[in-house]
């Protein structure tokens, strides 16, 4: 591998059925150096909680028809047949610019898209305790419906067909340690002979490697 290939950021998956708590073990990957987030892009109404650009930017429809259509995202998708949700190229762009490898946390229809863009990236799947736990879990945000949450579940039952196309499964039945295998695999990623570090590479080179 050369330095310039071995430069490229290291682009992290992780998908989980709503309610598994993905969001909380991101926030743990992101407490290791050297990483960074993308900011998805939606066209549903902000919630009471979320304020724009932290976790989501708010756009029109038309809007994100355009981005689709100029080619601006990564990977998007509509979700329940209502919103559309999508993650932005440039977030590739800004993770090389800085140096720093890029967390994308998104759902199974985005994370097939990028690794068919992207086959090096590391993807992660977080599984709840049990399908009671999650159905708790989700009744307890008190955001959903009955409808919603019978959609939820069933979303999640799909969902957790496909983990065998993940990488890495991480079960979140305590927060702790659940925080430390995901961020250990966030380190041990970087050690693969696949994402050789630039000290590494030069390393490597300085033998003739």
């Amino acid at each position: 591998m050369t330095l310039a290939a071995a430069q490229q950021p290291l682009v992290f998956i992780v998908s989980g059925p709503s309610g598994s708590g993905k969001s909380t073990l991101v926030q743990k990957m992101l407490e290791v150096p050297g990483t960074i987030s993308s900011v998805s892009c939606t066209t549903r109404p902000p919630r009471v909680t979320e304020s724009a650009g932290k976790w989501y930017d708010f756009i029109s429809e038309e809007e994100f028809d355009r981005r689709v259509r100029a080619g601006e995202f990564l990977e998007h998708a509509r979700v329940f047949g209502k919103h559309q949700y999508g993650t932005p190229r440039r977030w590739i762009d800004e993770a090389q610019r800085k140096g720093l490898d890029l967390v994308l946390e998104i759902d199974v229809q985005g994370a097939e898209q990028v690794k068919e863009k992207l086959p090096a990236a590391v993807a992660i799947f977080i599984l709840p305790p049990a399908k009671k736990e999650l159905e708790r879990r989700l009744r307890a945000r008190g955001q959903d419906s009955e409808e919603a949450i019978g959609r939820r579940l069933e979303r999640a039952r799909q969902e957790m067909q496909r983990y065998t196309e993940y990488d890495f499964l991480v079960v979140n039945d305590d927060i702790e340690r659940a925080g430390r295998e995901i961020q250990a695999i966030t380190v041990a990623a970087r050690c693969l002979r696949g994402c050789l570090s630039e000290r590494a590479c030069k390393i490597l080179e300085s033998f003739g490697g």
